[in-house]
């Protein structure tokens, strides 16, 4: 279901172009089974997939995404609100349960991101840029795990966090932020190297991810103008690393 309402939103690809010269062979491209995507003709190329990956070493696994630009150099313009406010994403959807990351009765696709919105800082616990102020650094590139699933609310066949009912308390992650919403705020920070994005995440047992699926989605989400469930829709994808969102990807052992 979730690989034909994503698919729907994606615009037809072009044959991929090479990476720019330098040493990329760390980059997702360059990985052995790495989920590779097409260039896309007319896109914004800072959120043009080329490839998309996720190894481990021990208990740490990394995601991983080359665009065909520069990673996070394109971000969401200001609102001045929370109502309506944008956030752009680099997305691993993943095989994973929603309780292997703490969440209770999440029923979507658990997947990592990494997130920008200049309007809403959504990481209490962390000072993204070292000003002093943890909550005024939304626009700066950070981590969340969230659970999508398809919510007719945002429009015909589209997709949003999954929200928590009102009166509801299900147990969330501990760095939970405090929202409505089955999302957490972990901490790992995204690291920006030229065309790639990587974030390192830390599992405290390994085996919890023994054999897990992945791909690699850019996408645009957008706040409610009410505020109110649905909390947060997805809007727009600009690109699908496998074009279906069929998690072809599988966990490489580094």
């Amino acid at each position: 279901m979730l690989k034909q309402i994503l698919g729907s939103l994606l615009i037809a690809g072009v044959p991929a172009a090479s990476l720019a010269g330098g040493d990329h062979g760390h980059h997702a491209l360059n990985q052995e089974e790495a989920v590779l995507s097409p260039e896309k003709e007319g896109a914004d190329q800072n959120y043009d997939i080329l490839a998309a990956h996720v190894h481990r070493k021990g208990r740490i696994v990394t995601f991983h995404m080359t665009l065909a630009g520069s990673a996070g150099a394109t971000v969401p313009e200001k609102k001045g609100d929370l109502a309506g406010a944008p956030v752009h994403s680099y997305v691993w959807p993943t095989s994973l349960e929603p309780a292997s990351v703490g969440f209770e009765g999440g029923k979507g696709i658990l997947a990592l991101a990494a997130t920008s919105h200049p309007d809403f800082d959504d990481t209490p616990l962390f000072d993204e840029d070292g000003d002093g102020d943890v909550g005024n650094d939304g626009a700066k590139w950070h981590s969340h795990w969230v659970v999508l699933t398809p919510n007719e609310a945002c429009g015909p066949g589209a997709l949003s966090v999954q929200d928590i009912p009102d009166g509801a308390s299900p147990k969330m992650p501990a760095t939970w932020p405090g929202l409505p919403l089955y999302i957490d705020s972990p901490g790992f920070s995204p690291v920006l190297d030229e065309q790639e994005i990587t974030i390192n995440v830390a599992f405290s047992d390994a085996s919890l991810v023994d054999g897990l699926k992945y791909d690699g989605v850019t996408s645009a989400l957008r706040v409610n103008q009410s505020i109110h469930a649905p909390l947060l829709c997805v809007v727009d994808v600009f690109d699908i690393a496998s074009g279906d969102l069929s998690l072809p990807g599988e966990i490489a052992d580094h």
